[in-house]
């Protein structure tokens, strides 16, 4: 069974829409031959300004949930529409469109008739201003589909990289750092890497502290939280390795001696995989192009999303990069696949 994938529009006036136009086009050979199913969910208007402005090229219908069969690609609109969202000004339906797609997007993924869901970015300004009061696309996640908790991981060709904790500050990461949350990340690292169909699922734990800790002169968590839960992975048959030193786990992760590293917070994690997915022309000193995969594990439903923002200076312009949405297309369709095969 193909996978039926919703792909959330985020914010219209973001790039959301023009990305999403793009990607449709790059995979159109697979969409017309039914190996590849997607449903955009959002503002249609700001769907059909995008496929104006980059000149048409594929078919998008609309379609409604009362459909019984919907095409291999279709497009849904969210909720009504307010005042016009104009690319690039940030407003208050620009988040409630954010928000309703994904509600909806996650309605029809526990009903079973979509399996996995990709988001385009929101902007958490527009969409607080709306009403919806979360930190972004995970708080979210967690909220409507009531999960307890949840674990970021994100993903730039071999580099896998989760999080015992993000949105944080860097003094309450220690407090966070307990054996049950170290263990709860291992265990959905593991399982992602099954699903993901890689035979060895080789893990390393990042360490807290420079040099993990040295013998307990920099700090004890490492000894005392990592070491006895990654020991007691190994002892259940689990390939895990660590608390290996933050300054040098990367390197090794990329060099493919780990699968993933589980790391400790935030800028551990995200430094070395955004650091990488950057392409960056070296003769204006800027960024032209960002690969790269979030993906919420720890939820009922498959969910991947790009790892880039709305970005508002260039939305409407037809120069956004849709790379990392195709790599988060190709994610949640491995996932995806993998849980209907194991169902």
């Amino acid at each position: 069974m193909t996978p039926h994938l919703a792909i959330t529009m985020g914010d219209p006036a973001g790039v959301g829409p023009e990305i999403i136009v793009k990607a449709c086009r790059r995979l159109s050979g697979r969409l017309e031959s039914g190996g590849l199913r997607l449903l955009v969910i959002g503002s249609v208007p700001s769907l059909r300004r995008a496929q104006d402005a980059l000149g048409g090229g594929i078919d998008i219908p609309e379609v409604t949930e009362a459909d019984g069969e919907w095409p291999a690609l279709a497009c849904l609109q969210a909720g009504p529409e307010g005042e016009p969202v104009l690319p690039g000004v940030l407003s208050v339906d620009g988040g409630r469109f954010a928000y309703l797609a994904v509600e909806r997007a996650v309605r029809m993924a526990e009903a079973g008739r979509i399996q996995g869901i990709v988001t385009g970015p929101l902007n958490k300004e527009a969409l607080n201003k709306a009403g919806y009061h979360y930190a972004g696309h995970t708080d979210m996640l967690a909220a409507l589909t009531g999960a307890r908790g949840s674990v970021m991981m994100l993903a730039h060709g071999n580099m896998r990289v989760s999080h015992v904790t993000t949105h944080i500050a860097l003094e309450e990461v220690p407090k966070k750092l307990t054996p049950e949350r170290l263990r709860y990340v291992i265990d959905l690292t593991h399982e992602a890497l099954a699903g993901l169909g890689l035979p060895r699922r080789r893990i390393a734990v990042a360490a807290l502290n420079p040099h993990a800790g040295e013998g307990g002169l920099f700090g004890r968590q490492d000894i005392e939280v990592s070491e006895p839960v990654i020991a007691r992975c190994v002892a259940e048959g689990l390939d895990v390795v660590g608390p290996v030193p933050g300054d040098t786990v990367f390197v090794k992760l990329r060099a493919g001696q780990f699968d993933a590293v589980v790391a400790m917070y935030h800028d551990q994690g995200h430094i070395p995989v955004k650091l990488l997915g950057f392409n960056v022309n070296p003769e204006t000193g800027t960024w032209d192009a960002l690969s790269g995969v979030n993906i919420t594990l720890g939820l009922p439903i498959i969910r991947t999303s790009v790892d880039h923002g709305t970005a508002f200076d260039i939305a409407g312009k037809g120069i956004a990069n849709e790379l990392s949405l195709l790599e988060a297309i190709e994610y949640a369709e491995a996932l995806s696949a993998a849980r209907l095969a194991s169902a």
